[in-house]
């Protein structure tokens, strides 16, 4: 999808023609149905330098080049350059701050605080190929544009929000949490973005407590994420029909 000009129904032609993977188109042979000689030509430059830009990790190569409906599909080869990433602000308006940031690599969780560590975010970002958000594109993104100056995101971007959409699952994150069986720590299961910029302003006056519980419930928005990204690779792959690598070497993903 990533090539130029395939589309979803030229991209299954190629694949009942027998070209699977890159390697396929790269082979001998003449130019697949639907491809002149210098239209292929083209195509298998474009897979060259993908392969390039796939060794060298040059996530930026295939931001530019996919869709942005389709950057869920390059999850897997950045998989282990992912930030899960969800915000809490002051309110909804663009006049309204950043409170709290929390970045989870599947591993380890940083969280960033106003007043504390949050001017050390961008920095933190430049090590990720891949974000992952949920309504990041309408929210999380342009707010954290505005709260930096000059922060760009040449990141791969996944906003889960719209491929879950697709495989029927609306709603907020907590109701598609829910959907899922996903569960929540009984001491932040309820809360809301609302009850956010609550402790937000109880934790300004004083309360300690409110503060922790913010970052508990932040915490468990970004690790939910990963597991929301896993469901919606393994659905929307098989919802697009990609067939399976001939090493099934993506296949673990969709048990885990």
């Amino acid at each position: 999808m990533h090539l130029p000009g395939v589309g979803e129904t030229t991209e299954r032609r190629l694949w009942e023609s027998g070209i699977v993977t890159w390697s396929d188109a790269l082979g001998p042979g003449d130019a697949p149905r639907g491809f002149s000689g210098a239209r292929w030509e083209q195509v298998q430059r474009a897979v060259e330098d993908s392969g390039q830009a796939l060794e060298r990790a040059d996530h930026v190569h295939f931001a530019e080049a996919l869709a942005a409906a389709h950057h869920w599909r390059a999850w897997p080869d950045f998989m282990g350059q992912t930030a899960y990433l969800d915000i809490e602000t002051t309110g909804l308006h663009s006049s309204d701050a950043v409170t709290v940031v929390g970045l989870y690599d599947g591993v380890r969780t940083s969280t960033f605080i106003a007043g504390e560590n949050l001017d050390e975010l961008p920095a933190a970002l430049e090590k990720y190929a891949m974000l992952v958000t949920f309504n990041g594109a309408s929210f999380d993104l342009p707010f954290l544009a505005r709260c930096f100056r000059g922060l760009c995101f040449g990141q791969l971007h996944v906003d889960l929000m719209y491929p879950l959409r697709r495989l029927g699952l609306r709603g907020g994150l907590k109701a598609i949490e829910h959907a899922l069986d996903l569960p929540r720590d009984p001491s932040i299961e309820g809360l809301d973005g609302w009850d956010a910029v609550r402790l937000w302003r109880e934790w300004q006056r004083g309360n300690a407590q409110s503060l922790e519980l913010l970052v508990r419930y932040n915490t468990a928005d970004i690790e939910n994420l990963e597991h929301l990204m896993k469901h919606t690779y393994a659905h929307m792959r098989s919802a697009a029909g990609l067939p399976c690598d001939r090493d099934g070497g993506r296949e673990a993903i969709d048990g885990r």
